[in-house]
Order: C-alpha cells, then sequence, then structure tokens
C-alpha cells in the first residue's frame, strides 16, 4: 500500500469523574479534560497536535464520562478542526490496553496503518508527525515518546532503558523503587494494528493461567483476590515490560517540554508552557497592548475576545482570561487563570491564581500564593461563584464553591 493511501487514528484517553478528585474543585463543575489551559480545553491540545498528522481519519476520545458531557464539545471541534472526533464511553475499567482493545472494531473501521495513543493529562509539544516518521524507520510494533529527566523525580513516573543507536525500548518498569534510569515514559504512543495481537495474547494468557487455577475451589477463591480480569490490561505492565528487548518497541526522545497534569497547581504551570508555544504554533491567539487604547501585556497572556480589560490593567506573564470575565482599571494579574464570567474590581491583585466560574473579587483585595505548583497550597483556587470582598487577602488558600469571604484568611481550605 503506497505512503498516499496509508490511514492513520489517534485515540486520547481522557479518564473519568472518579480519576479527576485531586483536580478539586476545579472538577466539580466541569470534565477535567475540559478545564481551559490557555484559553483551550486541556483536551484540545493534544487534538489539534493530531490535527497535524498526516492522512488522520479520525479521533477518539475514550473515557468513562457521560457522553452529554463531551456532546456539545466534540461537535465544535469537529467542525471547527474539519477531522471526525467522536467519544467513546467505557462501561467498565479494562486498564489503558484494554480500553483500546475494547473498541478494536471502531478503531480499525478505517483500516489504519498506525494508531496514536495519547493521555489528555500530558502537557507537551506533541511532535506526533515527527514520532510517526521514526516509528516507521524503526520497523517495530510501537514507539514510545520519551524524555530525559532529574534523577530524583524519575521514579514517579514509568524508567526505560533505550539503546543508543538503534532507540530500541530493551527494559521497562512502571515506579521503581530503585533508580533504573533519568529517562521517562511520556505517555504518548504510535503503534501498528499489530498491538491488538498483543493486548488479545495477554488476555488470553490470563484466562489460560485463570483456567488452570481452578483445580481446587480454594485455589480459585485465592487467585480470583490476586489476579486482574482478562481483558483488564495495563500498558506498562502488561505490554511495555514484557515486549521489551525483543525488537518490538521503540524508543523517541523529546527535547522540548512534559508534564503531567495531576493538580491544579501543575495546570496553572502547563497553561503558561502552552501560553508560551503560542508563541511559535498560535501567535494569533496572544494578546498586546502598551497600556495607551489596551491593557498593558507583559509576557505570554490570552484574553478571550468576549472579555472585558480596563485600559489601565497590567496583565502577565502566564495569564489567561475566559469570556465574559470583567477586569477593572489598576488591577493587575500575574500567573493566573481567570474563568468565565469572573469580575475583578479597581486596583485587585491576582497572583499565583485560579478564579473559579463568576467569581467577583473586590476592591483593593488581593488573591495571591506562592506560586509552588507542586505543593497542596502553592496556588491559591476560588471555587465558582467565591465572592471575596474589598480589602481583603486571600494567601495560599483553597475556597470551595459559593462562599463569600469578608476575612483574610492565609494557609486554609475553607469547605
Amino acid at each position: 500500500m503506497g505512503s498516499s493511501d496509508e490511514k492513520v487514528v489517534a485515540v486520547i484517553m481522557v479518564g473519568g469523574p472518579t480519576k479527576g478528585t485531586r483536580f478539586r474543585p476545579l472538577s466539580l463543575n466541569i470534565p477535567k479534560p475540559l478545564f481551559p489551559l490557555a484559553g483551550q480545553p486541556m483536551v484540545h491540545h493534544p487534538i489539534s497536535a493530531c490535527k497535524r498528522i498526516p492522512n488522520l481519519a479520525q479521533i477518539y476520545l475514550v473515557g468513562f464520562y457521560e457522553e452529554r458531557e463531551f456532546a456539545m464539545y466534540v461537535s465544535s471541534i469537529s467542525n471547527e478542526l474539519r477531522v471526525p472526533v467522536r467519544y467513546l464511553r467505557e462501561d467498565k475499567p479494562h486498564g489503558s490496553a484494554g480500553g483500546l482493545y475494547n473498541f478494536r472494531d471502531l478503531i480499525m473501521e478505517d483500516n489504519p496503518s498506525h494508531i496514536f495513543l495519547l493521555n489528555c493529562d500530558v502537557c507537551c509539544s506533541f511532535p506526533l508527525p515527527e514520532m510517526l516518521e521514526a516509528h516507521k524507520r524503526y520497523g517495530g510494533m510501537g514507539t514510545i515518546l520519551v524524555i530525559k529527566v532529574s534523577a530524583e523525580s524519575a521514579s514517579q513516573f514509568g524508567e526505560l532503558v533505550a539503546d543508543p543507536v538503534t532507540n530500541e525500548l530493551l527494559h521497562y518498569t512502571e515506579k521503581p523503587e530503585t533508580f533504573v534510569s533519568d529517562h521517562i515514559n511520556c505517555g504518548v504512543y504510535v503503534f501498528t494494528p499489530d498491538i491488538f495481537t498483543a493486548i488479545q495474547g495477554v488476555s488470553s494468557q490470563r484466562k489460560d493461567r485463570a483456567n488452570l487455577r481452578r483445580l481446587s475451589s480454594f485455589e480459585a477463591l485465592q487467585s480470583a483476590t490476586r489476579s486482574p480480569p482478562a481483558d483488564f490490561v495495563r500498558l506498562d505492565q502488561d505490554i511495555l515490560t514484557p515486549f521489551a528487548g525483543k525488537k518490538q518497541l521503540y524508543t523517541y526522545e523529546t527535547m522540548d517540554f512534559w508534564e503531567q497534569i495531576k493538580t491544579p497547581g501543575m495546570s496553572l504551570k502547563c497553561s503558561g508552557l502552552y501560553l508560551s508555544q503560542f508563541r511559535v504554533t498560535s501567535p494569533n491567539l496572544l494578546a498586546c497592548g502598551d497600556g495607551t487604547k489596551s491593557a498593558t501585556i507583559i509576557g505570554d497572556v490570552y484574553i478571550h475576545p468576549s472579555a472585558k480589560v480596563h485600559p489601565s490593567a497590567k496583565i502577565g506573564p502566564n495569564v489567561s482570561i475566559s469570556a465574559s470575565a470583567r477586569i477593572g482599571a489598576g488591577v493587575r494579574l500575574i500567573s493566573c487563570i481567570i474563568l468565565d464570567g469572573v469580575e475583578i474590581m479597581e486596583n485587585a491583585v491576582v497572583t499565583h491564581a485560579i478564579v473559579g466560574w463568576k467569581s467577583s473579587i473586590g476592591k483593593w483585595s488581593r488573591v495571591q500564593a506562592e506560586g509552588d505548583y507542586n505543593a497542596k497550597l502553592g496556588i491559591t483556587i476560588l471555587g465558582e461563584a467565591v465572592g471575596v470582598e474589598d480589602e481583603v487577602v486571600v494567601t495560599n488558600s483553597i475556597v470551595l464553591p459559593n462562599k463569600t469571604l469578608n476575612v483574610s484568611v492565609q494557609d486554609e481550605i475553607l469547605l
């Protein structure tokens, strides 16, 4: 088959409501994949990266959310990118590889030569066309995006060893207790359809072992509590680890940025990374202004066209302002995400914070934090419809929805 006839499909794993608990209180209002980073839903960034893959036929979003929660977004993004995007709801957990296998008939409908698999809560530049080219050169079943990190942080992820010349994956271990390597799995893959045979092989082996164990009722009871179901297949432990060193899996290293978006703090950091990437990919999305006719803009800033920002405000760096927000005179915004319908009144300051939908911040108030993206209270978060009255200071705190603050708070979680 000629390369012009080859079709590619992409599958993006979006998780489900039980998975986003660390993202509260923000995920109380909206599925985590639809939370805006740099003014676009989180899942929009990998979807728009998929658009650059040659011969892309279809994008599938796979998760546990109700279909109605994604219906509007899927419809609008399909029209915007002119690529069919479809949401597929899992009936039960199948594991990262099992989820792919569960929808194999749909995924193979277009008879694709290659299948991309991405995780929604990964923030990177998604060098997908480059990965595909490398994958075709390697000639294996799959290629994994990898990055070099500090030895201290590597153990939080899947560590791997690759051949320095051929880039073949030689060894893979998920979150090891002892140091293996400073190269980690980025959660972005490209496979040939052979991946389905490999997943089916794991399921079959598991079924065979389960049948063998039915020698006695006691052993059957023991194994039922120990073994996952036959159709629950994890990509890391069940595919990557056993297939390493068998000339089936290869690596492609990114020299660009990479982060995992597990918490609101990391979402603020990743919003900034995507804003800086816009300088190269979508400079038209970035605001500009010198304080004469429009607000003074410093660094990378996104302002939704429907937001109203006073010319005397000073915005940036790393600020994203969503639809229908109103930013008053003399306001200073630094490193923050301002969500839909927020009002920030005269001379208020917001720094290292996420301000929830329809919240209001009074005159001369401060909503601030130290900006440690990894700490639980490293950024301040206001849930939906939180009111901060005039001259109140909120520092390193998380405020749940529908609260009104008329006194200053520090280092608190306000339920």
